[in-house]
């Protein structure tokens, strides 16, 4: 299977947040945020794997600012790491104030995702081509993170086996 890069996958977003994404006092709600950085993930996930794909995990999603009515936010995508059947990918979020023109960070996460083939089972992925320095370092972050979710996993495991022994 051939390799491909991680430009060739990435994409931008843009939405313009509106009265109905938002609470009484005009903050956006911040599951609107997650559902869009879902879409977002997909896509990236969708492109890179040319088949269908489910979320596995959001390892981590931190909101840094709040984000208000009239906001033009940026879902910023791309692949971080590829294994056999499965893709990190990492989402910026950006908000422009249309008026004033500032650009403020407000949130970022990394979400987990698996190609499904045809009769919904897991499928291999093309492996991804780090270019840039850039790139082999989100890499090698990703691959940290990722034997921290499997070890938090196994231990999760075990948890459940002990408390079915006891009953």
């Amino acid at each position: 299977m051939e390799g491909k890069r991680v430009k060739d996958s990435s994409v931008t977003i843009a939405q313009v947040m509106i009265p109905q994404d938002a609470n009484a006092a005009g903050n956006v709600h911040g599951g609107v945020i997650m559902k869009l950085i879902d879409t977002a993930a997909a896509v990236v996930a969708s492109r890179h794997a040319r088949s269908n794909v489910v979320t596995v995990s959001i390892d981590r999603l931190d909101f840094l600012h709040p984000v208000f009515i009239g906001d033009l936010l940026f879902f910023k995508s791309c692949l971080n790491m590829v294994g056999r059947t499965s893709m990190e990918i990492g989402v910026r979020v950006e908000a422009e104030n249309l008026t004033t023109g500032e650009v403020r960070r407000t949130a970022s996460a990394y979400l987990t995702y698996v190609a499904l083939d045809k009769d919904g089972r897991p499928r291999e992925v093309p492996p991804l081509i780090l270019e840039t320095e850039e790139e082999v370092r989100r890499n090698q972050e990703a691959r940290t993170r990722r034997e921290l979710r499997l070890a938090e996993r196994r231990r999760e495991e075990k948890r459940q086996l002990d408390a079915d022994s006891c009953g």
